[in-house]
């Protein structure tokens, strides 16, 4: 029994597929060893500028989204697969062909065969919603949101926005996660990075000055977070994106 018998049989990959079919806020693969697509739903084969699934499955996902978008995928995969760990609910703002920009959690987990070899692995990315304005939690800590998004030239830390909110760093954690689906700090930095990235495709400012806008220190910080998170350079972003206007989710 070959390794991709037992792992058909195993995941029964068309229930899966027939089922992430219907969620279209969320992005769902099975790849093989090598990084290859196996099996895709609808909203991935939407993202990706695809009209068919048969265009995607059977290649990576740098040859579905070009070098540039889709190496860090690459990589990704690379590491799941290697160390056999999952990467889980990694924040990042997605770059998509189909001029879609949207901030999601992925998360990856190796699949291994009744002997544990590893033989592809398995993920999902969920899109971030935002939360209704009318939402009780929200308004608790509403405050404290205008204020980060006001001030990110004054670099507003969590204890800041603790003691707006009139409450301990915990029970802000808490309220954003049920809020944003993020803590705190993690949204603080998907704040920085969606300011920065309307900055980058609407002005003409320079790195440097973008990055004191938003908080940091300086433009190497700014740009190894700004990679971190979007797989690019704040230039090559800039350069990809910037043929057209592209709302950031």
């Amino acid at each position: 029994m070959n390794a991709n018998f037992e792992f058909k049989h195993l995941l029964q990959p068309k229930i899966a597929e027939q089922l992430f079919d219907q969620m279209h806020d969320c992005v769902f693969f099975i790849k093989d060893i090598s990084g290859k697509y196996l099996v895709v739903n609808q909203t991935l084969v939407e993202r990706c500028g695809a009209k068919e699934k048969s265009e995607i499955i059977g290649l990576t996902s740098a040859e579905v989204l070009g070098e540039d978008l889709g190496q860090r995928y690459v990589k990704q995969d690379k590491s799941v697969l290697k160390t056999q760990q999952p990467l889980l609910q990694y924040l990042e703002l997605h770059n998509y062909q189909s001029q879609e920009l949207g901030w999601c959690l992925t998360s990856k987990y190796p699949l291994s065969d009744q002997n544990g070899e590893c033989i592809g692995l398995i993920g999902v990315s969920q899109d971030l919603k935002w939360p209704e304005s009318d939402n009780a939690m929200f308004v608790n800590i509403q405050s404290a949101v205008n204020y980060v998004e006001e001030n990110l030239d004054q670099n507003p830390s969590i204890k800041q926005m603790a003691k707006i909110a009139s409450m301990t760093h915990y029970q802000l954690d808490r309220r954003m996660k049920l809020v944003y689906g993020l803590s705190a700090g993690r949204w603080l930095t998907k704040t920085r990075i969606t300011q920065a990235s309307h900055k980058l495709l609407e002005t003409n400012m320079s790195i440097l000055d973008i990055a004191f806008s938003v908080g940091y220190s300086d433009q190497s910080a700014f740009t190894k977070q700004f990679k971190k998170v979007t797989g690019l350079s704040p230039l090559k972003f800039k350069r990809i994106n910037n043929s057209k206007t592209r709302n950031i989710k």
